[in-house]
């Protein structure tokens, strides 16, 4: 148990400031504080895991026993370029034409 507590102390405001900036939220400081007590959680049960004894677990990469699981490549007939811009509302040479995704920063 003293783990856990050690790793829910390690959790402060510095890396909850962080991960909110990685993922571009806005918090208050109570979203902070109870993320923070959250966060200490999961990395503690997660600490949990070092008690485990792997010494005799071989190591895998998955568990199906699978390999070259894909297809080879096949050609197939397909429509022509003129066949698939025929339904399109609008296209500039032979492109499909979209609207603008992106807006320009100055």
């Amino acid at each position: 148990m003293s783990k856990i507590k050690n790793q829910k102390s390690k959790v402060g405001e510095v890396s909850i400031d962080y991960v909110a900036r990685l993922a571009n939220l806005p918090l208050t400081s109570a979203e902070k504080k109870t993320f923070a007590k959250q966060l200490g959680d999961v990395l503690g049960y997660f600490s949990k895991l070092s008690e485990v004894d792997t010494a005799k677990v071989e190591p895998t990469g998955h568990i199906t026993g699978l390999t070259n699981v894909v297809r080879g490549d096949q050609t197939a007939p397909s429509i022509t370029q003129q066949e698939a811009l025929s339904n399109a509302p609008r296209t500039y040479n032979v492109f499909f034409e979209v609207e603008a995704i992106f807006e320009e920063q100055s």
